[in-house]
């Protein structure tokens, strides 16, 4: 699919998450990003004319490394898309039987309660990224926004795959006026 995408960017898991989905998804995600460009693997879809930008997204796991962010973006200005999405996937983030249904502390009852808490658990993860790579965001986007910024998420580059600059990645993401 990503050969059929001509996919500029692929993000996904890193291959050491607690979930076996991602886990393992992020080992294929790897061994694609050597796979799509090269033309005798998949004789019947084209490859891609260059090699996409690998990146994954971050997570608080420490071993064997803790994420190494390449870039922090901005997301204030999308977030309550995002949030929509999270409300429009109640087996993930409503249902009581759904992950943070069950293992979170003291999740209400009611569906509409448990939602709008699950969301607001997954609101505060989004901007502890904000917090926790603050010197970063600075860093991309100047003292003044950079402080500003309420919600984030940050990625590293996958050493598989098209290595681009900071610089580069930045043109990728629409928070960034013009690269910048």
């Amino acid at each position: 699919m990503i050969r059929e995408w001509e996919a500029d960017i692929v993000l996904f898991h890193r291959p050491y998450d607690y979930h076996p989905d991602h886990r393992y998804t992020g080992v294929l995600v790897q061994d694609a990003a050597v796979l799509v460009a090269a033309p005798f693997f998949l004789p019947l879809t084209p490859p891609t004319e260059q090699n996409p930008i690998f990146i994954y997204y971050s997570d608080n796991f420490e071993k064997p490394y803790p994420t190494d962010p390449t870039i922090v973006v901005s997301i204030d200005e999308v977030s309550e898309e995002k949030w929509n999405c999270i409300r429009a996937m109640p087996s993930q983030f409503k249902d009581a039987d759904s992950w943070g249904g069950r293992y979170l502390p003291n999740v209400p009852k009611d569906a509409q309660k448990r939602q709008e808490y699950i969301l607001g658990v997954h609101q505060n993860r989004i901007a502890s990224v904000a917090d926790k790579y603050r010197d970063r965001l600075v860093e991309l986007y100047g003292s003044e926004k950079g402080q500003k910024i309420k919600y984030a998420e940050a990625f590293e580059l996958c050493q598989y795959g098209r290595q681009v600059s900071v610089e580069e990645l930045k043109l990728l993401f629409p928070t960034f006026e013009n690269g910048r």
